[in-house]
Parts: structure tokens; sequence; C-alpha cells
């Protein structure tokens, strides 16, 4: 896998969100699967960001990008209320294969919440793997 480098001139992908009550659990703090759901929306938005979107990636490239692997480190609970900011990087582009990586911290304080990565392997509509169309090759190399 090439690792893009991480320098000032990379694209970071940035949305900030409050935690619903809906998210919390029993103990007052956000239930650990929605902080999947959250690197989700940031890597939605950095692709929106970059100048496309899943939905046009399946409808007109019959192209998706299924998530293989996710990786999360809980470092402090989220509450509810809490507003956050969700950073998203690409981490790497090789063929079939993107990488992200992500950081969830708290506004108030600045606290780490959580960070993580997610593999992915780009598929038709059929989940056949395929290599990912050169357009988003370049716009995420560039990022």
């Amino acid at each position: 896998m090439n690792e893009l480098p991480s320098n000032g001139n990379q694209v970071i992908g940035e949305v900030r969100l409050r935690v619903r009550y809906a998210e919390t659990d029993q103990m007052g703090v956000v239930y650990y699967s929605n902080f999947l759901v959250w690197f989700e929306i940031g890597r939605v938005e950095l692709l929106r960001k970059l100048g496309f979107d899943y939905k046009t990636m399946e409808i007109e490239d019959d192209c998706f990008i299924p998530v293989v692997e996710a990786n999360c480190r809980y470092k402090s609970p989220a509450r509810y209320d809490d507003e956050l900011i969700v950073e998203t990087r690409v981490t790497g582009v090789r063929g079939a294969v993107l990488k992200f990586r992500y950081r969830i911290t708290r506004i108030s304080d600045r606290q780490l919440l959580a960070e993580g990565e997610t593999t992915h392997v780009v598929t038709d509509r059929t989940m056949t793997k395929r290599a990912l169309p050169e357009k988003y090759v370049q716009a995420l190399k560039g990022a």
C-alpha cells in the first residue's frame, strides 16, 4: 500500500456534529458503534470536499467502496449534547484498495475521544473487485 504523505497540503475533511440522546447508552455515554457511523459521515463529507460523492460513484461509474476492515481506539467518552469534530484523511490509494484515517475530538476542550482507520475495497454492484476509476484516483491522491 502506498501511504500518502502527511504534510501541510493534505486535504482534511472536517465535520461538526452534536451527540444525540439516542446515541448514548444506559451509562450516559455514546455507544461505541456510533463512532463508526461518525467515521462514515466524515468520509462522505471528505469525498464531497474532493468534488464527488458515493451516489454519483455508484450510479455513473458502477463503483462501490465497501468497508472491509475498521479499527477504532477509544480514548475518552462522549456524552449527550457534546459538540464534536470528525477529522478525516485519505491515507492510502492503491489499485482497488483505499484507506482513511479519523480523529474525533470534543469541541469544548479539544479532548481526543477516538481515532481509527477504515480499509475499503473497490467493487462493482455485484461486489466484484475492480480498479478505482482514474478520476477518483487522482482526486484522492491529490488529497
